[in-house]
Order: structure tokens, then C-alpha cells, then sequence
């Protein structure tokens, strides 16, 4: 029965491909969609990144996104601004995150959850990208309604998820998956902004990306704009506050 479901998946990813050429990520994001009942639906393909004395991370950095409408594309960026949320829990965990009722959800995620509400979220569910034990990311998707998935619907989404996870093995092919900088992608510029913003704070890394996300955070923005200001040098930041003076 899984077989004969996973065959069927491989074939409607591959007449979606015939019909409109496009990576695996985006095409498994889109057929969740059509598959599962879900309003919405992204991908993240991310790796740590070591704190400067190397011990622990400071976190994720993100190498590609792909989201079916904004609302996805908001529940991505929101969760990699605060840190936090079911994509980056199945990132660190390596098991699915499956949530009925997001507003249930406000002690475990009390940055993400009351904004993502607010963006349209009644439920999420995220699948880690996994290959072996390597975990290259999340595929992530949200409801309008509360409700959990039915038992063919979180098959059809692990089958997915599988299927999105060999197609970035498949772009990842000659790159070191520990590193996806080499990936175009406009939240890579997090972490450039983060190299700035820990030399203007005598910082490391963590904590300049921490002073990222809280500005981003406080000002209802994504981080990727915050990072570009900083990368533009239009935004500055000092120990005594954020700065906006330009250079």
C-alpha cells in the first residue's frame, strides 16, 4: 500500500515537473497543497552554524526557501527571526512536529506562535529533510482551521517530504552538505550582516544575530530586510542601542 502511494507520488511529481519545470522542493511544497488539505506549504534546507569558540551553534542558517504563497513564505522567515517553531524543532529533533491547534502552543513557542496566529496559522505540521543521519532541513506546512492530519494525509506528507529530501541530495550533489552557502538564496546575506554586526558589537556571532532577530522582531520585519540594511550600511548597530546612521 505505502509503495503503491509513493509510486503515485513519483508520478504526479513528474507530470508536475513535464507540465512546469521546477526544482523537487517546490513541486513537493505545491502537491502537498493539492494533497494533504493544507492551506499552505514551505520548504527550508538549513545547517548549523558553529558559535565562534566552537562549542553549540548559534543557530540555523538557512540555504533555500520555497513557499506556495505568502503566508508560508511568513511562517519561514517569522520562525528563523525568533528562532524558533515547529520547522526548526523537526530540524533539531529529526522527527515530524505536528500541531492541531497552534494557539495551544504559546508556552513552547511564545515568540512564534502569537504572530504566526496572527499571519493565519490555525495548525502546522513540519517533516525534517532528512538523508541518513545528515538533516538538511524542514518541509513545512500550515492550515487555516485547527485539526490534525488524517492517517492517509501525514502518509502522502512523509512520502513528500522523502521525495523533496532526495531532490536536494540530488542539487547538493558535488557541495559539502554541512555548508550551503553556495546556495542562492537572500537570507544567506543573515549571516553576512551577522559578520558586521559582530564587529561594530566586539561580539561573537550568536550574539550579533541575536541583536538581528530582536530588532527584525520589535519592528515586525523580516530579517533578510534587516540584514540587507545592515549589509548596505544603512543600519548600524552599537552596544549602547541600534543605530540607524548611515555611512
Amino acid at each position: 500500500m505505502v509503495e503503491n502511494r509513493r509510486q503515485r507520488m513519483r508520478e504526479l511529481l513528474a507530470a508536475d515537473h513535464a507540465a512546469r519545470p521546477a526544482s523537487a522542493v517546490s513541486l513537493a511544497c505545491d502537491r502537498c497543497v493539492l494533497e494533504l488539505a493544507v492551506s499552505g506549504a514551505g520548504a527550508t534546507v538549513l545547517s548549523d552554524l558553529p558559535t565562534e569558540d566552537g562549542d553549540g551553534d548559534a543557530g540555523p542558517s538557512r540555504g533555500l526557501v520555497h513557499a506556495t504563497n505568502p503566508v508560508s513564505a511568513g511562517l519561514e522567515d517569522l520562525q528563523l527571526t525568533v528562532g524558533e517553531g515547529p520547522c526548526l524543532d523537526a530540524f533539531v529533533t529529526g522527527g515530524p512536529v505536528l500541531i492541531a491547534d497552534l494557539a495551544a502552543e504559546i508556552a513552547r513557542w511564545p515568540a512564534f506562535t502569537p504572530v504566526a496566529c496572527e499571519l493565519g496559522a490555525a495548525a502546522v505540521f513540519s517533516f525534517p529533510l532528512q538523508f541518513g543521519v545528515v538533516r538538511l532541513g524542514s518541509l513545512d506546512l500550515y492550515r487555516d482551521t485547527t485539526g490534525p492530519l488524517t492517517r492517509t494525509e501525514l502518509a502522502d506528507a512523509l512520502i513528500l517530504s522523502d521525495l523533496a529530501t532526495q531532490g536536494v541530495v540530488a542539487d547538493l550533489d558535488g557541495h559539502n552538505v554541512e555548508d550551503v552557502s553556495w546556495l542562492a538564496d537572500p537570507h544567506l546575506q543573515v549571516h553576512q550582516a551577522a559578520g558586521m554586526v559582530q564587529v561594530q558589537l566586539g561580539s561573537t556571532t550568536e550574539v550579533a544575530l541575536m541583536r538581528l532577530r530582536g530588532h527584525a522582531f520589535t519592528l515586525g520585519i523580516p530579517l533578510a530586510d534587516v540584514a540587507r540594511q545592515v549589509v548596505g550600511r544603512s543600519l548600524r548597530f552599537t552596544n549602547a542601542g541600534d543605530g540607524n546612521n548611515a555611512q
